[in-house]
């Protein structure tokens, strides 16, 4: 009975957890922002906007703060937000994070920030890129088409159209006998 409880409560725990929880900003000392609720009344054209303006830094410490990349980045421009994306799991910092600047020319000047030193570790400053709704850069498989035209299917038998050869009593199906 013990256990079913404690389960009970762990299960209820990892539902209350919620992916916007886990993204620190810079105006606010707790997990959730009221400026990040401003992103998403943002219309598309907006976002692009918002994009265009930001950066995306990589091989971030992972006991940096937003404070700390505010810091360091201002010198580019004026910073309006610094997100760092957590793992909603374990609650770790991913390694990397986005910065949005008032001015486009901030980004360009940023850019200048590339492989140096933050924190002892090299980072790596880009652009930050705009993800398209409904648009995925790679398939399931891991690749960015499907490769010779193959699809696969419940109904693919890879040994459909072999021949077997039998030789000393065993049947090999990868050998055929075009």
């Amino acid at each position: 009975m013990a256990a079913s409880r404690e389960l009970d409560a762990i299960q209820t725990r990892v539902l209350e957890m919620d992916e916007s929880d886990m993204q620190y900003e810079v105006e606010r000392p707790f997990p959730y922002s009221p400026q990040a609720g401003l992103f998403f009344s943002m219309n598309h054209e907006e976002k692009i906007d918002s994009d265009r303006r930001s950066i995306y830094v990589g091989n971030v410490d992972y006991g940096a703060t937003a404070d700390e990349l505010e810091m360091y980045f201002n010198g580019c421009g004026h910073v309006n937000r610094v997100t760092i994306p957590y793992n909603r799991f374990t609650g770790h910092p991913k390694g990397f994070a986005y910065i949005e600047f008032s001015e486009r020319e901030s980004v360009r000047t940023a850019m200048t920030l590339d492989e140096t030193l933050f924190r002892g570790r090299v980072i790596k400053v880009l652009p930050k890129r705009t993800n398209i709704p409904g648009f995925r850069t790679t398939d399931l498989r891991g690749g960015w088409s499907r490769g010779r035209g193959f699809r696969a299917s419940r109904f693919y038998n890879p040994f459909r159209g072999c021949h077997f050869i039998r030789e000393n009593g065993l049947a090999d199906p990868w050998v055929d006998s075009f």
